[in-house]
């Protein structure tokens, strides 16, 4: 890792943008990427450098910008009216030491990587300006980097609009990441006037500034376009989503994850994997998730905030979510863990089963058509194909108790509050509504019988 400066670091991110071009009412900085805010993905990276403090310089959204990070532990700065990049650096410099080094990011730059700002910031000292630059094969749109004489330091940064024939021939372009000490970024910005087509304070205008006055403003060539990559409209937000799925799959392939198609597997959010784990076509990870050693997802499976044991197999076209699967199992196809389902080992969950807020000893299984909700279910329990834990009266939800080795034949109510005993036999039809003892046969249905002189209604003839 780079030796940076010893100067206490403090982060500003700006993220008071409108954007205007994601016809959204949602705030820019809080457009989803892989299901998490666009600005999260900055706080992340900036906290990872340890700063002394992150100043969050917000504005269009209003309080739902800082509402949405309440956890996070940031100094939010209103910038009432936005009058360019300069000016919303201007109001979180007042809250900053004149000792410290600071970096300044975006919150719609979601991809700009740690190593990229530690090696920026190794650069950067108390006597000069560090810009982060990058090389565009169509650099239209972004401010351009005049270099001196010698192409080794920075001139000016000339905005795109203002920039002359000669100039925007050039294809090293401003990707507005800073790195300056505070005392000379304030005097800086001081001087900085709006006399340019948008009227606007840019913050790129401290580069002549600095140079002019004989600081050292030295670039650091990003080693990818994408890390820089600003997103203004939905069309953007879709190719750096692209870019992240891709990234990510490309962790999980090196972990040793066997990926059958890997652009059709999606990632949003962390995955840590065991050895010998396939992902089949069109699975999506979302949260947090683990996948021990040999776990197998089929095609069409959604896993969100999900622990998955070694050895256990989901077929394909399972729903997960907030499910802790043990060592083993076997799921699906077609079945839907919802929160607060926890298996034991070697537990078959099969097809068009829904499990909710239930715990499943070893050896269970419920194989067809089966719904288990608000249950604890011992080892070796077979539930029979239909079942239904029936566990909510209309304004209060009960607990069903099936006990080990218990046998629920297939179409059974069981009535919560209620417990199958160790052993039990519920006979297959039967609606229990008192608990059934242990290793006796319980039946609950009315003896069968055809009722003469009935028939079924049938639909009026059209005329």
């Amino acid at each position: 890792m780079p030796v940076r400066s010893a100067m206490p670091l403090s982060v500003v991110i700006l993220a008071a943008g409108q954007g205007k071009r994601m016809r959204s009412e949602l705030a820019k900085v809080l457009q989803p990427l892989a299901r998490r805010p666009l600005l999260k993905y900055v706080l992340d990276t900036a906290q990872s450098l340890a700063p002394a403090a992150i100043h969050v310089v917000y504005g269009h959204g209003g309080e739902s910008v800082p509402r949405a990070f309440a956890e996070e532990r940031v100094a939010w700065v209103r910038q009432a009216e936005q009058h360019g990049t300069g000016h919303a650096v201007m109001q979180a410099l007042p809250s900053i030491p004149d000792e410290h080094m600071v970096l300044v990011l975006y919150g719609d730059v979601p991809l700009i990587r740690r190593d990229t700002l530690e090696r920026l910031l190794a650069i950067a000292d108390a006597k000069s300006l560090a810009i982060l630059t990058v090389l565009l094969e169509d650099p239209a749109g972004y401010g351009r980097i005049v270099r001196d004489a010698r192409k080794v330091r920075i001139r000016k940064i000339v905005e795109h609009k203002d920039a002359n024939p000669s100039e925007l021939r050039v294809r090293e372009c401003n990707t507005g990441i800073i790195a300056a000490p505070a005392k000379l970024l304030k005097k800086w910005l001081a001087h900085v006037r709006n006399d340019n087509s948008q009227k606007e304070y840019y913050l790129t205008d401290v580069a002549a500034i600095a140079a002019r006055q004989k600081i050292r403003v030295v670039p650091l060539l990003a080693s990818a376009e994408h890390e820089v990559l600003g997103i203004n409209d939905k069309v953007q937000l879709a190719h750096v989503e692209t870019i992240y799925r891709q990234q990510r799959v490309q962790e999980l392939m090196l972990a040793g994850v066997t990926i059958i198609d890997p652009a059709r597997v999606d990632v949003r959010g962390t995955v840590s994997v065991g050895r010998d784990v396939e992902l089949d076509v069109n699975v999506i990870l979302e949260g947090t998730v683990k996948l021990g050693d040999g776990v197998r997802v089929g095609a069409h499976c959604i896993l969100r905030d999900c622990e998955i044991g070694p050895g256990t197999q989901i077929f394909p076209n399972c729903v997960l979510d907030r499910a802790i699967v043990g060592p083993a199992c076997n799921i699906g196809p077609y079945a839907r863990l919802r929160p607060g389902t926890a298996l034991a080992r070697d537990v078959h969950i099969g097809n068009f089963v829904e499990v909710k807020n239930t715990r499943i000893g070893d050896g269970s299984k419920a194989n067809h058509l089966t719904y288990l909700g608000d249950a604890v279910i011992g080892k070796d329990v077979n539930v029979g194909a239909g079942t239904i834990t029936c566990n909510y009266d209309g304004a209060n939800k009960s607990q069903t108790r099936i006990d080990d080795g218990a046998f629920i034949g297939s179409g059974s109510m069981l009535v919560a509050p209620v417990r199958i005993g160790a052993g039990a036999t519920i006979g297959a039809g039967s609606t229990i509504t008192a608990n059934a003892p242990a290793d006796k046969l319980t039946l609950a249905r009315s003896r069968q019988q055809s009722i003469e002189g009935w028939s079924r209604p049938a639909k009026a003839k059209k005329s």
